[in-house]
């Protein structure tokens, strides 16, 4: 199938047109129509060579919503016509116990992201969602509810999903008292999510600058981790902290402000951090941990919470030949929204 996307062909160029191929249909393959494709800080990361080199030109884009335009022969979860998404992955396995447990995001042979990987058959490159087209197989595609706003649904295949998983798995409930590190588009979403279940949320960042803006989303308010008295009477305050900063930073400043048995986790930095202390965690049985997105089962579900509680990312549409200005905000500093591209822009652009 020919189609046509923005992609990267070096760490140092701009996302420029791009014609390619995508495959023809498998038996369990689901063609779709991209719509609206989200756009996530860790694609800046990958086209930029952040993480390490990568398989130029590449399509980013790994928060795909769009509509069903043909199915494989052995397909019989979706038909045309049906409104879908996919999310940070593709493919995996199928066959080991995290696969079989709906974790494919830790499969024991590797899952295989949206864009930027062999192909599992083929070894083909996959390509992303900045483009007008794309074809995965049926396991990995999932179904957009009737009554969800397709143009802000897509950043909840990343940003949603990746705050939601460890809500889930740390049990947050009503009267969980939960601290957010950082109000840009992960940690937006954190808030907005952990308030729809109910606990109480804190946004912890360098200043108080955005609490009318923490209060908006639902917080309590903003705790100044640059206030020293503020963070003092803040010890043993969360029961779980959601970290969401995207650069080395020091968590030690933050493992205090855990009550005993409270977690810490990692969702924003992949890579170094400073170096780390453990006599709050000795002291208080307190954990760092860290948190990579949702199985597709998970993945439904934030999809579904989403929709049935009205939460979704602030969105800003732009077009898709805005897209280097937008990686140009992005990389200035994380902001407290999601860019999503209208796909109907390429055909213009």
């Amino acid at each position: 199938m020919k189609t046509v996307g923005y992609a990267a062909h070096s760490a140092d160029s701009e996302l420029v047109p791009y014609h390619f191929e995508r495959r023809e249909l498998r038996g369990n393959d689901v063609a779709i129509e991209i719509t609206y494709c989200g756009v996530c800080h860790s694609d800046l990361h990958t086209v930029n060579g952040d993480w390490g080199p990568q398989p130029y030109p590449l399509v980013p884009g790994h928060e795909i919503v769009g509509v069903v335009t043909a199915i494989g022969d052995d397909v019989a979860t979706y038909k045309v016509g049906d409104k879908v998404a996919v999310g940070c992955m593709v493919d995996s396995c199928q066959e080991c116990d995290q696969c079989e447990h709906g974790e494919e995001q830790y499969c024991r042979h590797g899952m295989t992201p949206t864009y930027g990987a062999p192909d599992r058959e083929t070894g083909e490159i996959t390509q992303g969602g900045y483009s007008k087209h794309i074809v995965v197989r049926e396991e990995f595609v999932l179904r957009i509810p009737d009554n969800m706003d397709m143009s802000r649904a897509a950043p909840i295949l990343c940003a949603g999903i990746t705050t939601f998983s460890p809500l889930r798995t740390w049990n947050v409930k009503a009267g969980t008292r939960v601290g957010v590190i950082g109000l840009g588009g992960l940690g937006h979403m954190a808030v907005k999510l952990a308030v729809a279940m109910g606990a109480e949320v804190t946004v912890i960042s360098r200043s108080n600058n955005k609490e009318a803006e923490a209060k908006e989303l639902g917080a309590k308010g903003i705790l100044a981790s640059t206030d020293n008295e503020a963070m003092q009477q803040s010890l043993n305050a969360f029961d779980l902290i959601i970290d969401t900063v995207p650069t080395k930073h020091d968590v030690n400043i933050y493992t205090p402000l855990l009550d005993v048995d409270g977690s810490l986790v990692i969702v924003g930095q992949v890579g170094p951090l400073e170096e780390l202390m453990s006599v709050p965690l000795v002291f208080g049985r307190r954990r760092v941990a860290g948190s990579l997105i949702g199985g597709i089962a998970e993945t439904q579900e934030v999809l579904d919470f989403c929709a049935k509680h009205n939460v979704y990312p602030e969105c800003e549409m732009i077009k898709i030949d805005e897209i280097n200005s937008a990686f140009e905000r992005l990389a200035k500093g994380d902001l407290a929204h999601r860019f999503v591209i209208d796909m109907g822009s390429l055909t213009a652009a």
